[in-house]
C-alpha cells in the first residue's frame, strides 16, 4: 500500500523541513527556559552542597543569610563545637561586589571562611589552577568566569587580594561568580567602617563595629547522629534559629527563588501552548493546501480515515522533527547564556511526549477539514 503521507511530504520535503526547523527554534526556547529552571535550581545548591555542612545556625528568628540578614558572634563557634553530635563549626561571612576587569563588568559573592579551621568551603574538585587559600590574610579564591588569573591583584576596601586560586562552576544562589577570601579579610571589607565613618559615629555618641561578626556558623554531625536533634539541641542551648542542610536547601527553593522560578514555568507553559497553536495552524494550512489532491483521493474512492492517517502521521512527524531541530538549537546556544542553563535528558524526554500527544490533538483540525471535503469539488475546480 503506498503511503500517503511519505509521497506527499517526498513532494514538497524542502519546504517541509524549513517548516519543521521553524517550529523547532521556537521548542528550543521551550527547552532552554526549562535549562534556566533547572540552573536557578542548582546554581541555588552549590553553595550549601560545597561547604559539606549539616547544620546552618544563623541570627534568631531569620531565614539566614541568603533570605534575610544574618549576624551572629563568630565566638558562637566554640560553643556549637562542643554540643553532642558536632564533630567541627566554622563562621562564615557573605557579601556582594560589584566589579569590573579587562572591561567585563560582573557581580560577585565573597564568601569568608576560616582557611585554617574545621570547615573547607571551597570543593577541590573545582579548583581548576592554583591552590586553596593558605594564610588569613590578603589571598584571594576566584572563578574562572571572572577573567582574573593566577598572580593578578584585587582591590577590595583598602586593601589589595592577591589571586592563588580559580576554581569553575561556583556560582550564588542567584547565579552570581563566587570569590573567596579569609574571615579575617572578609570581617574587614564588611563589619569595618572607614575612617570618615568611624570618627562620624564617635561624634554621634556611636561606638565603633564589631569585626567579630559572622553571618552564619556553620557545623558538621558526627556519623550516627540524626542532623535533626542535633539542630533542635543546639537551638534550645543557643537560642539561635539552626537549620539543617535539607531545611536550608528546601528554605533557598521555597524562599529565595520560588518567585523567579514560577515565573519562568509560567512563560514556558505560555511558550508550549503558542507551539502547539502554531503546529495546529500548520497542519491546517497544509491540510487546505491540499483541499483539490484530497478531494481527488476521496473521488477515486479513497477513505477518509485513509487520508486522515496521512494528515496525523505528517502531523507526528513535522512534531518529531522540529524537537529534534529544538534541541539542537537549544544546545548550540546553550554556552552563551550568562547563568547557567542545564539541559536534562528527563525534560527533553517529558517535553517530547507532550509535543507528540499535542502533535496528535492538532492534526485533529486537519482531520476535521478533510472529513468535510466534499469529492465533487474535485470536477472541473
Amino acid at each position: 500500500m503506498i503511503n500517503l503521507a511519505y509521497k506527499d511530504i517526498s513532494h514538497s520535503l524542502s519546504k517541509f523541513l524549513i517548516t519543521a526547523v521553524s517550529v523547532g527554534v521556537l521548542l528550543g526556547i521551550v527547552i532552554i527556559m526549562i535549562g534556566v529552571y533547572r540552573g536557578m535550581i542548582f546554581d541555588a545548591k552549590v553553595l550549601v552542597d560545597d561547604t559539606k555542612a549539616d547544620i546552618w545556625v544563623v541570627q534568631q528568628d531569620t531565614l539566614g543569610p541568603f533570605a534575610q540578614t544574618s549576624r551572629v558572634h563568630e565566638d558562637l563557634k566554640n560553643q556549637i563545637a562542643y554540643q553532642d553530635g558536632i564533630v567541627g563549626a566554622g563562621g562564615i561571612t557573605f557579601q556582594t561586589f560589584q566589579m569590573v576587569n579587562r572591561g567585563l563588568d560582573f557581580k560577585v559573592m565573597l564568601v569568608g571562611y576560616d582557611p585554617f579551621g574545621d570547615i573547607e568551603v571551597i570543593n577541590k574538585e573545582k579548583l581548576i589552577a592554583g591552590r586553596v587559600i593558605q594564610k588569613q590574610h590578603y589571598e584571594i579564591v576566584v572563578s574562572k568566569k571572572t577573567g582574573y588569573r593566577l598572580g593578578d591583584y584585587i582591590t577590595l576596601g583598602r586593601d589589595k587580594f592577591k589571586v592563588v586560586g580559580i576554581t569553575k562552576n561556583t556560582v550564588s544562589n542567584g547565579g552570581d561568580y563566587l570569590i573567596f577570601t579569609s574571615l579575617q579579610d572578609a570581617q574587614i571589607l564588611q563589619f569595618t567602617y572607614s575612617n570618615e565613618r568611624v570618627r562620624s559615629d564617635e561624634q554621634r555618641g556611636i561606638k565603633g563595629s564589631n569585626p567579630h561578626l559572622v553571618n552564619a556558623i556553620v557545623a558538621k554531625v558526627k556519623d550516627g547522629y540524626d542532623p535533626k536533634i542535633v539542630a533542635q539541641n543546639i537551638e534550645d542551648a543557643t537560642h539561635k534559629t539552626v537549620f539543617t542542610k535539607s531545611e536550608e536547601l528546601h528554605l533557598l527553593l521555597e524562599k529565595v527563588i520560588k518567585k523567579s522560578s514560577k515565573q519562568i514555568g509560567m512563560f514556558t507553559t505560555i511558550l508550549i501552548i503558542v507551539s502547539i497553536v502554531i503546529i495546529a495552524l500548520i497542519i491546517y494550512t497544509m491540510t487546505l493546501e491540499k483541499i483539490k489532491e484530497i478531494s481527488i483521493l476521496k473521488l477515486i474512492g479513497i477513505s477518509n480515515f485513509t487520508i486522515s492517517k496521512m494528515v496525523i502521521q505528517e502531523t507526528v512527524v513535522l512534531g518529531i522533527l522540529a524537537f529534534i531541530s529544538g534541541n539542537v538549537f537549544a544546545r548550540l546556544v546553550q554556552g552563551g547564556f550568562p547563568k547557567r542553563i542545564v539541559l536534562d535528558l528527563s525534560d527533553a524526554f517529558s517535553l517530547f511526549i507532550v509535543i507528540l500527544i499535542a502533535s496528535i490533538f492538532a492534526s485533529l483540525f486537519g482531520i476535521y477539514k478533510v472529513v468535510k471535503t466534499d469529492p465533487s469539488s474535485a470536477i472541473g475546480g
